[in-house]
């Protein structure tokens, strides 16, 4: 039996914890996601939505690339608490590029943690490790049993 595939697009808007002033240097996903995907299954009473098949959530300021994603939800207002992404996961920002197996983002810390296999290139320098964690708001990473190679951009 031939298993009907539809892409379904939904957008779900991002409350950012606390207020943040103007000077402060922020890197919170910004606006409304809009996530693509094959299959959408919503459960309203525990306050989740299964993506799967060449999942997309992009923001205003990165996109987050996977093969399944559970996107948790706060009752009443439907803003974002949690997203769990697997398989293939892919962030894009500028120009970052972070890869991994599986990726976990939590709203209220704005903050991502990767996992299996996690790699980052940017500008030609590659970081990988076991465990990636990246704070969003401070921009700044923390990387467990880290490996770095850095591009020699003098010899160009």
């Amino acid at each position: 039996m031939l298993k009907q595939l539809f892409t379904v697009s939904v957008f779900i808007s991002v409350v950012l914890a606390g207020s943040i002033s103007a000077e402060e240097k922020t890197e919170q996903i910004k606006g409304p996601i809009l996530i693509t995907s094959q299959t959408l299954l919503s459960d309203d009473k525990a306050r989740t939505a299964l993506f799967e098949g060449s999942v997309v959530a992009k923001t205003e300021n990165m996109t987050l690339y996977s093969d399944k994603m559970l996107v948790y939800y706060a009752e009443g207002s439907g803003n974002v608490t949690k997203i769990e992404a697997e398989g293939s996961v892919k962030l894009v920002k500028k120009d970052l590029v972070v890869t991994s197996k599986a990726a976990n983002y939590f709203a209220d810390e704005e903050k991502i943690i990767f996992t299996g296999e996690p790699k980052a290139v940017q500008k030609g320098d590659i970081i990988t490790g076991t465990k990636m964690t990246y704070l969003m708001k401070e921009d700044r990473s923390f990387v467990e049993n880290s490996r770095v190679l850095l591009e020699n951009k003098k010899g160009k």
